[in-house]
């Protein structure tokens, strides 16, 4: 099965997992080839890597997005053409760009078989995109098959499009700059939040449970970090005892580093379809806190590798607490540890998803050739 890996975004999550899948497909496929951003964070790795690729022009700000769209078709043109090229039997989409609804159905029309990731199939209270809805119906519409990271999605896909074929793939750690060097790093925090700022990632519920942690523990830190309008999401909380703000974005050298200072991490959200930031932290060794919904009770094994809780304050506050005890936490950390180690390991995910596609799409997937 000849793979086209297609990304066209910028930077975080998504180039992270475009990078690590494709650096575990191009050592496992001779027949694997990539389409990426040449304004791409990553850039450079992407070049590394041993395999035919396709460099587009996307944009890095607001003006170059506006352009963009009047070379779309030609852009579109060249992605299929390109597959031809390479004589691909399937594209697949790592993660959906902001173009990919009005480049996607060109492929089928063009007979390639294209296979989405999706990674999001409901849209997070707060994101404000009004087009969301419209952007995942036009590309599932395409679609011969698509990709979820967690059981949630997944069931969520079926229920859109009965009968497509949804292929599960365990969500590997992300770490583009690498792990071992980040192990050992120095505790600076009890407790960190990392991530985009969003409504629905639960930092009033966070706010709310740390005034309870701080009564009953005095002295303990939380670190939260992340691209946004902390006090706007939590107003207050930055006032609270032991609480440090950092309203920033973090580069990809930091992340692993920035994990590893925390004795645990913890994820307060009120809804979720699976996080990338959970196996980082645990291949790094950090136990995580994190709220009972959607993907995330799939990704932290309760009392193994961190504590599932519900998403109220009173629950999540009890379920900090018992980390902040060194014995409890050193076992959590043990286990973290040890299911971080598999998912660090992303030939497994990229085997997964070379054998769906054979078993799903076989020579059926084939394209048309000019």
């Amino acid at each position: 099965m000849r793979i086209l890996l297609w990304y066209w975004g910028r930077r975080g999550g998504g180039a992270h997992f475009s990078l690590c899948l494709a650096r575990a497909l191009a050592q496992r496929s001779a027949g694997m080839a990539l389409s990426v951003s040449r304004q791409g964070d990553l850039i450079d790795a992407f070049r590394a890597l041993p395999v035919p690729r396709q460099e587009v022009d996307t944009y890095v700000d607001l003006l170059g997005f506006a352009t963009g769209f009047l070379r779309v078709r030609s852009l579109t043109r060249g992605l299929v053409a390109f597959a031809h090229e390479q004589k691909v039997d399937v594209v697949v989409s790592a993660m959906a760009h902001l173009w990919t609804p009005l480049v996607a159905p060109a492929l089928a029309r063009a007979g390639i078989a294209y296979v989405p990731v999706v990674h999001d199939s409901v849209q997070h209270p707060g994101d404000g995109d009004t087009f969301w809805e419209w952007r995942l119906r036009r590309e599932l519409g395409a679609t011969r098959a698509a990709v979820a990271l967690s059981d949630c999605v997944a069931a969520a896909i079926a229920a859109r499009r009965p009968g497509l074929p949804v292929i599960r793939l365990p969500l590997g750690a992300l770490a583009p700059s690498g792990i071992a060097g980040a192990i050992g790093t120095a505790k600076t925090s009890d407790v960190l939040f990392f991530g985009r700022i969003r409504a629905y990632k639960g930092l009033d519920l966070l706010r709310d449970a740390w005034r309870l942690v701080v009564a009953a523990h005095p002295g303990a830190t939380l670190r939260v970090v992340g691209q946004g309008d902390i006090a706007r999401a939590a107003p207050g909380l930055g006032d609270l005892p032991g609480v440090t703000l950092e309203p920033r974005w973090v580069a990809d050298e930091e992340m692993a580093p920035l994990l590893a200072s925390a004795r645990a991490v913890v994820f307060p959200y009120r809804q979720a379809s699976q996080s990338g930031i959970v196996p980082l932290a645990l291949s790094l060794g950090v136990p995580a806190v994190a709220t009972a919904v959607g993907g995330l009770v799939e990704q932290v094994r309760d009392g193994v590798s961190g504590l599932v809780v519900p998403p109220d304050a009173a629950a999540l506050a009890a379920g900090l607490l018992r980390i902040l005890d060194p014995a409890t936490r050193a076992r959590l950390a043990a286990g973290a540890s040890a299911e971080g180690a598999r998912l660090a390991d992303w030939n497994s995910p990229a085997t997964a998803l070379q054998d769906a596609l054979d078993r799903l799409l076989g020579t059926a997937a084939a394209p048309a050739r000019p």
